[in-house]
């Protein structure tokens, strides 16, 4: 039998750890690599850079984004704010990102809505409704859509005629090959204050359908949502234009010389890439509605229909909300697939961010600058999609209880 110092000796032992050398512990070893890579990442940095600033030194070529401020000395056909020649490449950078802001938003929200009816149709129990939207969908994914914006680019410049010869469908519209030109409302206070008219009736609306969610779920009265919003979003401005006297005075586009003026102008580049853009994503967003749809099962729908619910309060109220957590996440690709597409708008002529990016970079011979502008305002457009749409999945993500 072991002694009592003896056993002491051995508990002393066992309690203290074994020290381990550094290179044998994994995860001091992590570290130290972690360490490493980061450092040759750095001096591989450092090279690239210091080469560069030294091959451009030897070109004597600036470097810098001074040139922002300089004059830019050339025009930009399209503009969402005031720009001229005399204006700096700053501001016009300003103008193609916006250009570009502009595309991308409009093109995403027709894509939804274009999108969703042909997934929708695509499962339709009509046989023409669903052969007409495979078709549709087959034939748009295969073209390319660079071959698309030269096509439909091609229809406005080769099948539309001059402004002299214009085509005149309806009273105030003209179709020619500088664009679809349309009359607008004259300037008057009141579109102010009606636009500020239909923010409040989109808050009273969001309010009104939180306050029906709840009430159906303690009660189980359905709503009439849908009829009151849009009996409120039409209502509150058209209040408000009976309010300041119904102005309906129009401004009406007329043929000048050889062109119009007034009225509102859309160019034929703009128009080319939003179709292009559109019809084109569209047909992706069609088969991830589609696959969303078909993704809740079918027990879902026929307990829907034992209750007497009709078909569209099937599909929205049972349907689409369980479909969303699938139709979401590859949406957000879509969606920053079309902002991303609408680069090729230089194909075109059409002065998006790209475009006018690449005629500063020709002006100045900033090319390094200018690149890593438009990597930088893209990956910003990409980020906030994509921030926006996970705040959203999350928004409408079904709670487990």
């Amino acid at each position: 039998m072991a002694t009592k110092g003896e056993e002491k000796a051995i508990q002393a032992d066992t309690s203290l750890p074994e020290k381990i050398p550094f290179w044998l512990d994994p995860n001091k070893r992590a570290i130290i690599y972690q360490i490493g890579v980061l450092c040759m990442v750095g001096l591989l940095a450092w090279y690239l850079v210091s080469n560069t600033l030294a091959n451009l030194e030897k070109q004597a070529i600036s470097s810098g984004f001074g040139f922002l401020q300089k004059e830019s000395s050339f025009e930009i056909g399209e503009s969402l704010i005031s720009y001229s020649a005399a204006s700096s490449y700053g501001r016009a950078l300003v103008v193609g990102a916006l250009n570009t802001l502009k595309v991308a938003f409009i093109g995403i929200v027709i894509t939804l809505i274009l999108g969703t009816i042909l997934g929708v149709a695509r499962l339709s129990t009509n046989w023409l409704v669903s052969k007409i939207a495979a078709i549709y969908i087959e034939v748009m994914q295969d073209i390319p859509v660079l071959l698309q914006l030269f096509f439909w680019y091609a229809i406005f410049y080769e099948s539309l005629p001059s402004p002299r010869q214009a085509l005149n469908p309806i009273y105030g519209l003209f179709l020619c090959n500088r664009g679809v030109v349309f009359a607008v409302p004259e300037s008057h206070p009141a579109h102010k204050y009606m636009f500020l008219a239909l923010i409040v009736a989109c808050v009273v609306v969001y309010l009104i359908r939180r306050w029906a969610k709840k009430r159906q779920e303690q009660t189980g009265q359905i709503f009439p949502i849908f009829r009151v919003s849009v009996a409120i979003i039409l209502g509150f401005p058209l209040v408000t234009w009976f309010v300041f006297g119904a102005p309906t005075t129009m401004d009406v586009p007329r043929l000048v010389g050889f062109n119009f003026k007034g009225g509102t102008t859309l160019s034929p580049e703009f128009i080319a890439l939003l179709l292009g853009l559109v019809l084109y994503t569209a047909a992706f967003v069609a088969e991830v509605v589609r696959a969303g749809i078909q993704s809740v099962s079918k027990g879902q729908r026929e307990a829907a229909m034992s209750i007497a619910l009709r078909p569209n309060q099937v599909l929205n109220l049972v349907i689409l909300p369980q479909a969303l957590r699938v139709i979401i996440p590859p949406l957000t690709s879509q969606m920053l697939n079309l902002t991303k597409n609408s680069s090729l708008a230089v194909a075109i002529g059409f002065p998006d961010f790209v475009s006018v990016a690449g005629t500063a970079i020709n002006q100045t011979g900033q090319a390094i600058e200018g690149v890593a502008l438009i990597m930088l305002v893209y990956l910003c457009f990409s980020l906030s999609t994509s921030a926006f749409m996970n705040w959203y999945n999350k928004k409408v993500a079904l709670v487990e209880r």
